[in-house]
């Protein structure tokens, strides 16, 4: 078998490193219910995150500057940058984040497809 696949459930954080066998990303898909937030500030090492909002609504804290964002916003954050995330306080949000080691990529699409 040349893939992995998995059917995720309504978990208000799952991680896919482990459940895919991923070896150059995590990706995480995360729920926040209206008013709560993630429980820390935090920043990384090496690794750029970005964050794509599916659901809902909120905002970030990077750096101490307030992002608002909702349903279909991206967001790139550098690893240095201290970020903190936040549902609104009338809704829930849900949002895929997206781990990779800052400046590692060395083909994408069309550069690294072999037809």
């Amino acid at each position: 078998m040349n893939y992995n696949k998995i059917t995720i459930t309504n978990e208000p954080r799952i991680e896919l490193h482990d459940a895919l066998g991923l070896t150059g990303a995590e990706i995480s898909i995360n729920t926040l219910p209206a008013g709560a937030s993630v429980p820390f500030v935090h920043s990384h090492k090496q690794n750029e995150e970005i964050y794509a909002v599916i659901e809902g609504k909120g905002y970030a804290v990077i750096d101490g500057e307030k992002v608002v964002l909702t349903a279909g916003d991206w967001l790139r954050i550098p690893p240095a940058a201290k970020r903190q995330f936040f549902a609104a306080d009338d809704a829930g949000i849900k949002y895929i984040c997206i781990q990779v080691k800052e400046n590692s990529l060395q083909g994408y699409t069309m550069t690294d497809a072999v037809v």
